[in-house]
């Protein structure tokens, strides 16, 4: 069974930068593609950020493109999103996932879920 814990989230004013981080354990990391999901109060879980195994590929939906960038080391099993120029409707709680499917953006391509870490980002 694979576990992954996000962490890094919080409040920030609007422009500002976070930094999360997901450490993943209970399999190979390097064998699993890896995305950044998130969810809002009253909405869908959407799409934020996904890279390949080997991290040298990435993929970002256009609301969040030139702002985040998503991460990998592999040697120390964790994933990365840093976040840049934040806005309020950044704010929702952010998930990491992982599965087999390599740069996907649709939740049922994931097998595997963290508990999510609160961003807010004030205006």
């Amino acid at each position: 069974q694979v576990h992954l814990v996000e962490s890094g989230g919080g409040l920030v004013q609007a422009g500002g930068s976070l930094r999360l981080s997901c450490a993943v354990s209970g399999r190979t990391f390097s064998t699993i593609a890896m995305a950044w999901f998130r969810q809002a109060p009253g909405k869908e879980r959407e799409f934020v950020a996904a890279i390949d195994w080997s991290g040298s590929n990435t993929y970002y939906p256009g609301s969040v493109k030139g702002r985040f960038t998503i991460s990998r080391d592999n040697a120390k099993n964790t994933l990365i999103l840093q976040m840049n120029s934040l806005k309020a409707e950044d704010t929702a709680v952010y998930y990491c996932a992982g599965g087999s499917v390599g740069l996907g953006s649709n939740i049922y391509e994931y097998d595997f879920w963290g508990q999510g870490t609160q961003v807010t980002v004030s205006s």
